[in-house]
């Protein structure tokens, strides 16, 4: 099977796809803008395999040698015939990825409706919330959401300030934990106060609440609260939500925000299981 070939990086499909993968403001802009997303690497190309929104696959002559890339390649096509795939010249891939050694495989994916509903337009959120209230580093956004997914919560808010849930590095560190959630993006404070109807639980170092003494509240939806990295949780939040700590060593100042969401999903998750 022949594929279109790009041979320049002046090609306008090739420039988009360098516009998606933009750091900061800029790629969040382009991403929305265009509606999709850029999913680098064969793991996430094969977690949508098979699914509509991934509307163009990338590879190149070297890719399609590899059994598992041209595997995930055909089986898309089988199940997605409108699909199109472009063959890129190998020495564009240097170019289109930052890895070491990447596989010549990645796919443009249509962004969810959640990722593109204005707040304003969501007049509830009932049910499990996880909110990340400024969280900046695109890994421990990444392996959060991989941890909501794992542990039933679907439903993910991130305030303004947050890292771009679908950038290149949130992608990755994600591992496919994005096709499972409900994502929304650029809420406020006060939008999530409004909208969320389950009750804020507010991870926050030194609280007289600890978790493990949680019990009944847990039963039932609850919305978590993580704040960012510096800054913890927005007293806006604080003001209307219980303050739950992690008992830790003493002689530990904190925890790094993905394990303490990991740690309190995975409680709820513990005890309504008992």
């Amino acid at each position: 099977m022949q594929f279109d070939l790009i041979s320049s990086k002046e090609n306008p499909l090739f420039k988009e796809i360098r516009l998606l993968q933009a750091t900061g403001s800029k790629g969040q802009k382009a991403r929305l803008a265009r509606g999709q997303v850029l999913l680098e690497g064969i793991h996430l190309v094969q977690t949508w395999v098979g699914d509509p929104a991934l509307r163009i696959l990338l590879t190149s002559e070297l890719g399609l040698k590899n059994i598992e890339i041209s595997q995930a390649v055909y089986e898309h096509l089988e199940i997605c015939p409108d699909s199109k795939v472009f063959q890129l010249d190998s020495a564009l891939w240097d170019l289109l990825s930052d890895l070491v050694n990447a596989p010549h495989i990645a796919g443009l994916l249509d962004l969810p409706k959640s990722c593109l509903t204005p707040p304003q337009s969501i007049a509830t959120l009932a049910g499990d919330v996880l909110i990340l209230d400024r969280i900046q580093d695109a890994g421990n956004v990444g392996s959060i959401l991989r941890s909501a997914a794992a542990a039933g919560f679907t439903q993910v808010v991130a305030l303004t300030g947050c890292a771009h849930l679908w950038s290149s590095k949130v992608l990755r560190a994600g591992m496919g934990a994005h096709q499972l959630l409900d994502l929304y993006e650029g809420w406020s404070n006060q939008q999530v106060l409004s909208a969320v109807t389950a009750p804020l639980l507010a991870a926050v170092a030194g609280a007289e609440q600890e978790l493990y003494s949680l019990k009944k509240e847990l039963l039932h939806p609850v919305a978590w609260v993580m704040g960012s990295e510096g800054q913890g949780v927005s007293e806006d939040l604080i003001a209307q939500a219980k303050g739950v700590s992690i008992p830790i060593d003493p002689r530990v100042e904190s925890l790094n925000v993905s394990t303490a969401a990991a740690i309190c999903l995975f409680e709820t998750m513990r005890v309504r299981r008992s």
